[in-house]
């Protein structure tokens, strides 16, 4: 594993404040939160990309579904709803 490093970068004091409240909270310290902060954001960044080349490799390979049949597919389930809720 590779050593940490520094990253300096310029925030709001009220979010300095935050930061440390919710620290103070977890029992942790701001870096600690910071850094549980950035592990969530990579992760929800990289999911996002990896479902945008998804959806761009479907659309290279012809694997879509055009709007009319998204149309198709939304009435039959408002159907579905619809019945359930009647039942």
């Amino acid at each position: 594993m590779s050593s940490p490093r520094v990253v300096s970068f310029r925030i709001e004091p009220e979010k300095v404040a935050e930061l440390d409240k919710l620290a103070k909270a977890m029992d942790r310290d701001r870096t600690y939160v910071i850094n549980e902060a950035l592990v969530g954001y990579i992760s929800e960044q990289q999911r996002f990309v990896a479902l945008v080349e998804e959806g761009l490799e479907a659309s290279r390979n012809g694997s879509v579904i055009d709007d009319e049949e998204v149309g198709k597919l939304l009435d039959v389930w408002e159907h579905k709803n619809a019945t359930r809720k009647r039942a």
